[in-house]
Formats: structure tokens, C-alpha cells, sequence
């Protein structure tokens, strides 16, 4: 008896149902990554963080931004990040949890609409629940309900500004948001259009910019965070000035946070850097991704066009079961289960990072197929 007798019945319930969750070492081939262009491990962030150091930069900030954390390495990413993303100010924070949730909890009024795609990212859900907005969610990537879900929200007297939440490119299912469409409704009532890029920045896009990317919108508000393509941690929220200046002035998660690693931010600098001088390495993450497709489209899995493949199983217990005989093979796929992704659609998450070459994705997917074959629906 230890006294959490309740939790530990929990925690047997989730086995039961093969949604237990357990952390497990790196081992194997990467295809479970956000490393989309192979960037975490390089030798070009390794020498750019002994510049950095041997410039000075600091290793913590000490403190929030709002007291004495402020570094002048934060001030220069944002700057450059603006710059970058198309943006008139950006503001750098800890991390695309933390953002979301800063900006879903703090930008919409009371009073205002928060209408979202039904598969919005759990961080965006947390600021919604924080948040005083009426909130509303419509069919995945289904514009047309969510410009009916706009005229029911004025038919029923809401007055105040909408904003419209997406995801560019999904996290779990691969797909892309239909953003002109949305962009298009926006436009109309004079919405703000707020897309998180979390899965596109520095591989969709002009120069890795995300699929917003050029979008001229007045009222568009991105994320985009550093902890996947760009290869560090940490997250941008980029868009107009009084946006950026209230979020310094009311979101918790931003005043009452210590800030980012001065070193942490000097890195994205130059991993943004890299995305405007190298364009070899998109090129070469991009043509993975296309051959990774072939490869399984050529066993009669669907894809997209994106660095995620999901692989649907059905049930928890298959995903799982799936997800270890690819690891015994020296795979690192992942299985992943409801409440992350909705019930009965249970899946392996294949995602196509800077860290295989082609012949690994063949043979990964000759190995998937075998794997298949044998673990029965």
C-alpha cells in the first residue's frame, strides 16, 4: 500500500485499455522525430552554439524578460524572426505549449469568438479553457461549416471579433489546413486568423516560412515554434504590435515564466539564418518526404505530401503492439492512442526527419508491410 491507491487503480485502467504511457530511451532509426530537417544534432548547431558561448552569450536569462531575464539575444531573434515571418513585431517564449496557451488565455475578449478546427493542438485547447471568449469548434478542415458556424454565432447577436484557430499542417493526421479558404472568411469579418505552423516552419513555405508564408491577411497572427524544424526549442508568436504588447502585459505564462536561454535563442537565430542561406538542406529533407510517399504508397498506405505519415491501426492495442515490432527492428516508431488522437483512430505515427536516407525509408517501408501483414486488424 503506498497510500495512492486511487491513482494506481487509474494507472491499471489505462493498461487495461493499452493506453498506459511509459517513457522509453532513443533507440533505432528516427522516424518519431520533429526533426524535420535534422537540424537538433548537427554539426552546424554545435558550431554555432560554441560562437555563441565564445561571444559571450549566456546560458540563462536569470530571470522573466519583465525583471532582469531580458537579453539582448531575445530582442535580436525577434527582430530577425519579424523580419523572417512577414510580421511587424514577434515575441519569443519557452515553448509552443506556452505560447498557445498565452495567446488562447490572453488576445481573444470577452465577448469575442474562438473558432477552431475540432483538431486543434491540446495547448490551444488549455488557453481556450483559461480564456473568456465564446469558443466554438467545426468539422476538421471543413470551411465551409466554419463559415456557417460564423453566421449561426451573428444570428444568435455575437458582436464581437472572431478569431479563427487552425493548425497549418496537423500534427497527427498530416494534412493541411485549407488556408486560403479560411484566409478568405477571415477577410470578410474582419477576423484574425491565428495558424499554428509548429509543423511547417522551415520546411513548407518560402524559405521554410511556414504555409502562411507570403499570405497577405491584415489580421494574421502565427506560432511558430523552434523545438522541430528549426532544430532548438522554444516558440515565436508572430503578428501586429498591440497584439505582441498586450501578451507581454497580460499573459501569465509569458510574465511569470523565467525567461529562454539567451544561448537557446542565439541558436534559433542562426538555424533561421541557415534556412535563408542553405536551401540544399530543405531541398534534401523535401525529396525524403517524397520518397517516403512512393515508398509507401507503393504498399497501398495513403499519404499526404507532408513529413507525416500516419498509419491508422484501429485499435490501442495494435498501434502498440505495431509500434514495438518496428522497434525490434530498429525502427523508432511510435504508437499513438486516444485521448491524443480520437477514439478508434489509433495509429503509427511515421514521421520523415533529416536523420535516415532513402535506402533506410525503403526498407522501413518493406518492413511496415511485413509488420502489417502480420498483426491482424
Amino acid at each position: 500500500m503506498t497510500g495512492f491507491d486511487r491513482h494506481e487503480q487509474a494507472l491499471d485502467a489505462l493498461a487495461g485499455r493499452s493506453r498506459l504511457r511509459r517513457l522509453i530511451p532513443r533507440a533505432g532509426h528516427d522516424f518519431a522525430s520533429n526533426d524535420y530537417l535534422g537540424l537538433a544534432g548537427s554539426a552546424f548547431l554545435r558550431d554555432a552554439a560554441r560562437a555563441a558561448l565564445d561571444r559571450g552569450v549566456s546560458l540563462g536569462a536569470g530571470g522573466s524578460r519583465l525583471l532582469r531575464g531580458n537579453d539582448a539575444e531575445h530582442e535580436a531573434l525577434e527582430a530577425e524572426a519579424a523580419t523572417f515571418f512577414g510580421a511587424e513585431r514577434a515575441l519569443f517564449m519557452g515553448g509552443g505549449f506556452q505560447a498557445n496557451q498565452a495567446l488562447f488565455s490572453t488576445l481573444p475578449m470577452q465577448g469575442d469568438l474562438v473558432l477552431y478546427d475540432d483538431l486543434i493542438h491540446a495547448s490551444a485547447h488549455e488557453g481556450l479553457r483559461l480564456g473568456r471568449a465564446d469558443q466554438r469548434a467545426y468539422p476538421h478542415n471543413d470551411a465551409t461549416a466554419a463559415e456557417g458556424a460564423v453566421r449561426d454565432w451573428r444570428a444568435q447577436g455575437g458582436k464581437g471579433r472572431i478569431w479563427i484557430a487552425v493548425e497549418s499542417l496537423y500534427s497527427m493526421e498530416g494534412d493541411t489546413a485549407p488556408l486560403a479558404d479560411l484566409a478568405t472568411l477571415a477577410a470578410a469579418e474582419d477576423a484574425v486568423l491565428v495558424v499554428d505552423e509548429a509543423h511547417a516552419t522551415g520546411l513548407h513555405g518560402p524559405l521554410g516560412r511556414g504555409l502562411t508564408g507570403g499570405m497577405n491577411h491584415a489580421n494574421l497572427l502565427t506560432l511558430h515554434t523552434c523545438g522541430k524544424g528549426l532544430g532548438v526549442s522554444g516558440a515565436l508568436i508572430c503578428g501586429a504590435a498591440p497584439l505582441i504588447d498586450t501578451l507581454i502585459n497580460k499573459a501569465r505564462p509569458f510574465i511569470f515564466a523565467t525567461a529562454p536561454s539567451p544561448l537557446n535563442a542565439a541558436l534559433v537565430r542562426a538555424a533561421l539564418t541557415d534556412l535563408k542561406t542553405n536551401p540544399a538542406r530543405r531541398e534534401s529533407a523535401l525529396a525524403l518526404i517524397a520518397h517516403a510517399h512512393g515508398e509507401l504508397a507503393r504498399h497501398g498506405l495513403c499519404t499526404f505530401t507532408t513529413p507525416i505519415l500516419p498509419v491508422l491501426t484501429g485499435t490501442e492495442a495494435r498501434a502498440m503492439q505495431l509500434a514495438t515490432r518496428m522497434q525490434q527492428r530498429g525502427y523508432d516508431i511510435r504508437g499513438v492512442r486516444p485521448p491524443t488522437v480520437p477514439r478508434g483512430t489509433s495509429r503509427l505515427r511515421i514521421s520523415i526527419t533529416g536523420n535516415v536516407t532513402p535506402a533506410l525509408i525503403t526498407d522501413m517501408a518493406d518492413a511496415l508491410a511485413e509488420e502489417l501483414a502480420k498483426v491482424p486488424a
